[in-house]
């Protein structure tokens, strides 16, 4: 996708800020969505759109004046729309603009609000998808896109139990490189959550390898939990 394509206009919404490499993260993400949602559009009955950390549906990168698409508005304007979206997100302020944006980009949209955090909100995010029958084959996209690697494994668990491809980002430098301490030698559950396991320390412990190391070991981790 052009750069152009992933540029808004600023409405005077909340417009939280954002590094610059996120555009580069929208348009990998915005092809994606397109070859999914085109991929799939004879192949199952509903594809559904879901996304755990939805935020405003814009940003602006910071120290800018460029306003960003986000990932919810990307989705919506794919070329085959989904059949269903699921936007989830805990603040507020960021919700109502969400819906104020996607009311206006596709007031068409079959979209389904869930305000909270999405961990706690899993049976309400559960609860939108639509149930699948071998008269309605329903396939999901979850992307999963926190600030933190702070996301919790059974949430995508759960998730799981039904058709579901996910996209995942995994937020892991800036807190992985701050927090290592407390998170190898501490008591922090926090990655224990995020990688479904309690037993990564021993690995890594065992692995006797550089601090440097610590992020890719952390993402084949995850990798592994999600195999």
């Amino acid at each position: 996708m052009a750069s152009n394509a992933l540029h808004a206009e600023d409405d005077g919404l909340i417009c939280p800020d954002v590094g610059g490499w996120a555009e580069d993260k929208y348009r990998l993400l915005a092809l994606y969505d397109e070859l999914f949602s085109t991929g799939m559009k004879h192949k199952w009955d509903q594809r559904v759109y879901i996304d755990l950390y939805s935020g405003a549906g814009y940003s602006r990168i910071r120290g800018t004046k460029t306003v960003l698409k986000g990932s919810p508005i990307i989705a919506l304007a794919v070329t085959d729309p989904f059949d269903k979206y699921i936007f989830c997100e805990e603040g507020p302020e960021l919700m109502a603009a969400l819906k104020a944006r996607v009311e206006r980009v596709a007031p068409r949209a079959h979209a389904t609000f869930v305000l909270g955090n999405c961990d706690t909100a899993i049976n309400e995010i559960c609860a939108a998808i639509p149930k699948g029958s071998s008269n309605n084959k329903v396939l999901s996209l979850c992307v999963v896109d926190p600030f933190d690697f702070g996301i919790k494994f059974e949430t995508l668990r759960r998730l799981s139990a039904v058709f579901v491809d996910f996209v995942v980002l995994l937020a892991i430098g800036m807190d992985a490189n701050r927090n290592y301490a407390n998170y190898v030698e501490g008591h922090s559950t926090k990655i224990d959550e995020t990688l479904g396991n309690t037993q990564w320390r021993e690995r890594w412990k065992a692995e006797g390898i550089r601090r440097s190391d610590f992020r890719p070991f952390l993402a084949t981790e995850f990798s592994m939990s999600m195999a």
